[in-house]
């Protein structure tokens, strides 16, 4: 039985609207800009950054969505936080929300067509066949991140992205940490030679790339405990940490240090070695999480005396362009009291070095340095300094530096006039709506896009064979 409904606000109502019909193949006609010419699908929602798209009103975005998914807690938080953006004292949205639950929800997305973007971010197990198909129906894929977590995934993305310059469609993955004020302020620094140098090359016991990115499963979010889905301590369904956190991770050494530059993964990338271990949890660290009492029979394969494996951990060691890189990743189950999610990033330059920390010393705030070289006389440095964050301060006025300690300098960017994580959703919508306005999408991003999937589950094959 078809299963339909409409919310409009926290309104639910059985509809029996009939669903327009198109054929398979059909190519979404050219975007001219006008106001709801973008009529969204989102599909199987399973994570809460499948609703962020929707926090603010977007001219391109129709107010209209159309929502296939099977009956789950995922869809159910999804139209939660939708209602509540409906609902807010301040710039509420007006989102129309179309609902179907039937099993056959993706042959009813295919066969209705009803939006021209589909818009996936949830259980990444089925992610790369759900973009695989609808592309080949003809329809706009934006992607949460991971796109694909495993050798196979891969090769059906690569011919995901084949398929759709055949189709005339755009395949986009929403690389929201572009958009973070540190690390649009550290491109500039990066790509500025007199401040910076040249990038160096580094080698593979002392990279010239380096980030360190710690997270936690259990957390809590206004007092209340982050409640996660059991599914995401499956690296079967989730990906193992070091093919999912890490594609944040290299999209910024590729946009930061090579701007718009395309990358071929097979000939500008080296995977070196790659790593993985696990973060065990017993079942009341799972349950304090998920709030289900036991393991799903699922999870029985990674159990080892009555805890549960993850494969949350990492490194990986490969070169970009001859540039060596190294990346890790830690998932701990709780972070100790007064502590939080950290991070670290070291870019070398042969003028300066540029960090990135978040730490205790920072009250765990991203916090951006700039540290000259050993070799780099400081008056000189600081003049060059000087003349680019007076460039800066066009745009930004609020940005202004000191020295921190000896030849380091802190990039003071109030915290005020930064915009959360949440907030940088709009600005990938933004970007991708103009490349549909303007029939096209730079190559790069493309081959940067394969080149980094390439890194990440490339490395996923070589830890597994490594721990043998």
């Amino acid at each position: 039985m078809i299963k339909y409904l409409f919310i409009i606000g926290s309104l639910l109502m059985l509809s029996c609207n009939s669903p327009h019909n198109r054929g398979k193949g059909e190519v979404t006609p050219t975007f001219t800009g006008q106001e709801g010419e973008v009529r969204l699908i989102v599909l199987d929602p399973g994570h809460f950054h499948a609703s962020l798209l929707q926090k603010s009103s977007l001219p391109l975005l129709n107010d209209s969505v159309f929502v296939y998914a099977p009956d789950s807690i995922g869809i159910r938080q999804y139209l939660s936080a939708i209602d509540g953006y409906n609902h807010r004292e301040t710039d509420p949205t007006s989102w129309v929300e179309s609902i179907y639950t039937g099993s056959d929800f993706m042959e009813q997305m295919i066969s209705e067509k009803r939006g021209n973007v589909v818009l996936l971010a949830g259980n990444n197990r089925d992610k790369t066949q759900k973009i695989s198909t609808a592309v080949d129906a003809g329809i706009h894929v934006l992607s949460d991140k991971p796109m694909a977590i495993n050798s196979d995934n891969f090769q059906m993305l690569a011919s995901a992205y084949a398929v759709s310059k055949e189709r005339g469609v755009m395949l986009y993955d929403m690389m929201t940490e572009r958009y973070d004020l540190l690390n649009i302020i550290a491109r500039y620094f990066i790509n500025d030679e007199p401040l910076f140098g040249t990038l160096q090359q580094g080698t593979e016991e002392d990279p010239a790339i380096s980030m360190e990115s710690v997270h936690h499963f259990y957390k809590e979010v206004s007092g209340a405990p982050l409640i996660r889905p059991p599914w995401y301590y499956d690296v079967e369904q989730q990906g193992e940490g070091i093919a999912d956190v890490t594609t944040h991770l290299i999209d910024l050494i590729f946009w930061s240090c090579f701007p718009e530059t395309a990358i071929d993964y097979k000939e500008d990338i080296q995977l070196i070695s790659a790593s993985h271990w696990p973060t065990s949890l017993s079942l009341r660290d799972f349950s304090r999480s998920t709030k289900l009492d036991t393991f799903p029979d699922y999870l029985q394969k990674y159990m080892v005396q009555d805890m549960l494996h993850v494969y949350a951990n990492g490194i990986i060691n490969y070169r970009v362009n001859d540039v060596h890189s190294r990346l890790k990743v830690l998932w701990n189950y709780q972070a100790p009291e007064g502590g939080g999610d950290t991070f670290t990033s070291i870019i070398k330059g042969t003028n300066a070095s540029l960090s990135i920390i978040q730490n205790r010393e920072q009250h765990f705030v991203k916090q951006l340095y700039l540290q000259k070289g050993e070799n780099t006389d400081k008056e000189i440095f600081i003049r060059h300094l000087n003349e680019r964050i007076k460039l800066l301060q066009d745009e930004y006025p609020f940005i202004s530096f000191r020295e921190s300690s000896e030849g380091v300098f802190l990039i003071d960017i109030p915290t005020e006039m930064r915009e959360d994580h949440e907030a940088h959703f709009k600005y990938v919508a933004q970007r991708f709506f103009d490349f549909l306005k303007e029939g096209r999408m730079p190559e790069w991003e493309i081959s940067n896009t394969l080149a980094k999937y390439y890194i990440t589950t490339k490395a996923v094959e070589i830890a597994k064979e490594s721990a043998e």
